[in-house]
């Protein structure tokens, strides 16, 4: 099958199973998973051979899979051979190659076919804007870099893409952007900010956070701007998670990816991810280091899919304390609501552990007095009722954009558990 077959083919079929019921949807699933295990997941050489049930297999993660990378893609393309790829053009031989940001402070790395490239085109498209397609799209990806996984979509007639680095800050690449004049943004929520902050002349059609954590006190600023909804595109080294519909739901890639839910406390859950849709670079049961909460009802767009009311954050940046009744662990949705409900007029901060009994709650210096106070305060009873071993500094000082990193306003910065 050409690409250009891979990406029709895939769009259609994602159309298609947005409209079923979910018990139809969860017997094609089923028998797709099925085909995987036995036919896909036995070429990689970790596996070998198919099990009974997809519970039999072990947990991955990432640090095993960077461990023995050439063990879990067919080609058996070593993690050396890999960043050499990625350090030239990002190929090797007919393989595309890319790598996570690092903002765990270990990148991954994925491979994928130039099918697989065209499958995922297709897919984001049905998902994210099936009514624009035909339009032709102008779509600006502003990220910290670039990877071959764009280029599927440079090749289409119906779409041109523009990449923007995000590492070299906005002002180098205003002015590019502006002339553009894209139809859809893809950015994280920092920079989308940034473009209601500095009176960038943008006027797209949708609006895509992606990236990173989008928190509460971002979603107002970056809709007032633009005077549109902002959507969602939840995606990692590992794949494509969750896109949002045009009714608002963040929904849940089930269409390609298989998810089993660990839960982690306070009603969250940890996603393990099985990409049954992917040939390349075998994803079973691979541990994402994510906290979501999912939704308990059906969006009312009709998909099967389920939905993710919040992306909290990463289960690295959970707070990690001792207590009278032993070891605790604070989430940083807790933690941010801490912050954000002490006052309303708090719409930006960073809150980092920077030791196990240590806090520093950062805030910017045109915060009122009493507004800082009632957030330090906030934190404090936090802790308090938790009976945390741990005292927070009040740290007043700008929060300037950082464009070489992750915005995480709640940060752990203790070694991994």
């Amino acid at each position: 099958m050409n690409r250009l077959a891979e990406g029709v083919g895939s769009f259609a079929l994602t159309r298609w199973l947005s409209r079923k019921s979910r018990a139809d949807f969860e017997s094609w699933q089923a028998v797709a998973q099925r085909r995987f295990l036995d036919r896909d997941l036995p070429r990689a050489p970790f596996y070998g051979k198919a099990p009974a049930r997809i519970t039999d297999l072990p947990v991955t993660d990432k640090a095993l899979l960077m461990a023995r990378f050439d063990a879990f893609n067919i080609h058996g393309l070593t993690a050396a051979e890999a960043w050499a790829a990625l350090a030239r053009d990002g190929r090797a031989g007919a393989l595309t190659v890319g790598a996570s940001t690092g903002t765990s402070g270990n990148r991954g790395l994925f491979v994928i076919s130039e099918a697989e490239k065209y499958r995922w085109l297709g897919t984001i498209l049905a998902k994210a804007a099936p009514d624009l397609v035909w339009r032709g799209m102008r779509v600006a990806v502003i990220l910290p870099q670039n990877t071959g996984l764009y280029d599927s979509a440079r090749t289409s007639h119906l779409i041109k893409l523009a990449f923007f680095d995000l590492t070299k800050g906005p002002e180098s690449w205003r002015q590019e952007l502006e002339g553009f004049d894209p139809t859809v943004i893809i950015a994280p929520p920092k920079i989308l900010r940034h473009f209601a902050a500095e009176d960038f002349r943008l006027r797209p059609k949708r609006v895509f956070s992606a990236a990173e954590t989008l928190d509460s006190v971002d979603r107002p600023v970056i809709e007032n701007f633009f005077r549109l909804p902002l959507d969602q595109i939840y995606m990692a080294t590992e794949g494509l998670f969750a896109v949002t519909c045009r009714q608002g739901g963040l929904h849940l890639a089930e269409d390609s990816v298989f998810f089993e839910f660990e839960p982690a406390g306070e009603g969250l859950v940890t996603p393990l991810v099985t990409a049954f849709r992917r040939r390349t670079q075998i994803m079973a049961r691979y541990r994402m280091n994510d906290l979501l909460r999912l939704s308990k009802e059906p969006c009312r767009c009709g998909s099967p899919l389920r939905c993710v009311d919040e992306i909290v954050g990463r289960m690295d940046d959970a707070f990690r304390f001792t207590s009278p009744d032993g070891p605790i662990l604070v989430t940083p949705d807790v933690l941010r609501n801490a912050v954000l409900k002490a006052d309303r007029r708090i719409d930006d901060f960073r809150l980092v552990q920077t030791g196990p009994g240590s806090i520093e709650l950062r805030l910017p210096p045109t915060l009122p007095d009493d507004a800082a106070v009632a957030a330090h305060q906030g934190v404090s009873a936090l802790l308090e009722m938790r009976k945390a071993a741990a005292t927070v500094t009040l740290v007043r000082a700008p929060l300037s954009l950082e464009t070489g990193r992750k915005l995480r306003r709640v940060e752990c910065r203790l070694e991994p558990a």
